[in-house]
């Protein structure tokens, strides 16, 4: 899930000064090396966190952690990673845990309970338990390639009944719910809007030619024809940030849109849980806050930063996105997970 866009402005570079940032945690005479350094604090991510050289020194400097991250892969890959690793943890925290995974985390008693001091009141509408901190927010939506529909004559589709027909279902690409975080997304909105009749939904999908990619990545740079792959799908599910990085040429379909928030925290029995706090209080500070738009294409939960001006012209989330929810996700998620894998063979 590569939500990074690979161009990024002279302007946004610049913004990435972090000279007032604060943190709330230093480390102790146990976890500082002997070298003077400090101690490894390890990240598990997923593979479109972004974290400048700037900020890593920034970070290293403040605390004097020596910031290590790993990213196996999509969301997904970290939710299995952390629950197959419960019991000898390799790592001190993480980030990239989505609301449809947070109850399934949450019950696994994986994670330590941290409430950060900086968390910002607005965070509050994300919270779930006391081990899970809301970092940021955003909406799974199908994009749309605007200018592939007005050079082929053909109408965008305006809602999720039309992606069904033959028409259209030969143009998208979604990702694998097991292993994608939009996947899992996707397939819960389609859950929550069809009922009992999903899988009649993802079949005729599958039936009419949609593309099933492996991540977010492959589907949105290789596949999409309205991104830099110039790919033979003009759907494709991605983000309601997205159409920003492609200066208005996408869209979104409004009536796709899920809800996701990412969340951190400090792994269980971690040798340095100090570390993974503090690096938890650095993502929340204004300063790193403030960059997620332009880093990660998602909303920072702190409502105290600026937005980017395209932003506000071609990122504007829906304001009724389907409402799914996590605690039927959780129950229910594997299910769906089986059933899918078997229709799309």
């Amino acid at each position: 899930m590569r939500r990074q866009i690979r161009f990024i402005t002279a302007a946004a570079t610049v913004a990435l000064a972090l000279s007032g940032c604060s943190i709330n945690v230093s480390p102790n005479s146990e976890a500082t090396g002997t070298d003077g350094t400090g101690s490894t604090v390890t990240i598990l991510t997923h593979d479109s966190f972004q974290i400048t050289e700037e900020q890593i020194a920034d970070f290293e400097t403040k605390t004097g952690y020596k910031l290590v991250t790993t990213a196996p892969g999509d969301a997904g890959f970290v939710v299995n990673q952390l629950l197959l690793g419960k019991d000898a943890p390799t790592v001190d925290g993480v980030f990239g845990i989505d609301n449809f995974s947070a109850t399934t985390i949450a019950d696994a008693d994986v994670l330590s309970d941290y409430q950060p001091a900086g968390l910002p009141e607005s965070a509050a509408d994300y919270a779930v338990g006391d081990a899970l901190i809301p970092i940021d927010h955003g909406q799974v939506c199908i994009n749309i390639d605007r200018d592939w529909f007005a050079e082929h004559g053909v109408d965008e589709p305006t809602s999720l009944d039309q992606l069904t027909d033959p028409e259209y279902a030969k143009l998208l690409v979604i990702t694998d719910p097991s292993s994608s975080s939009p996947g899992l997304a996707f397939l819960a909105g389609v859950v929550t809007k069809y009922g009992d009749g999903w899988q009649d939904y993802i079949s005729n999908l599958l039936e009419g030619g949609t593309r099933v990619a492996a991540g977010w990545s492959d589907a949105y740079y290789s596949d999409f024809s309205g991104s830099e792959g110039k790919g033979d799908y003009p759907l494709v599910l991605s983000y309601a940030s997205s159409p920003a990085a492609e200066d208005g040429k996408t869209s979104n379909l409004e009536a796709s849109c899920v809800d996701q928030i990412e969340y951190a925290g400090v792994v269980a029995d971690a040798k340095n849980p100090e570390g993974a706090q503090a690096f938890i209080d650095y993502l929340l500070s204004d300063d790193y806050q403030a960059t997620i738009p332009e880093q990660m294409y998602m909303y920072p939960v702190s409502d105290q930063v600026a937005l980017p001006e395209q932003w506000a012209k071609h990122a504007q989330p829906s304001s009724t996105p389907i409402e799914v929810d996590p605690a039927r996700v959780a129950a229910e998620r594997e299910s769906w997970l089986n059933d899918f894998a078997k229709l799309s063979e």
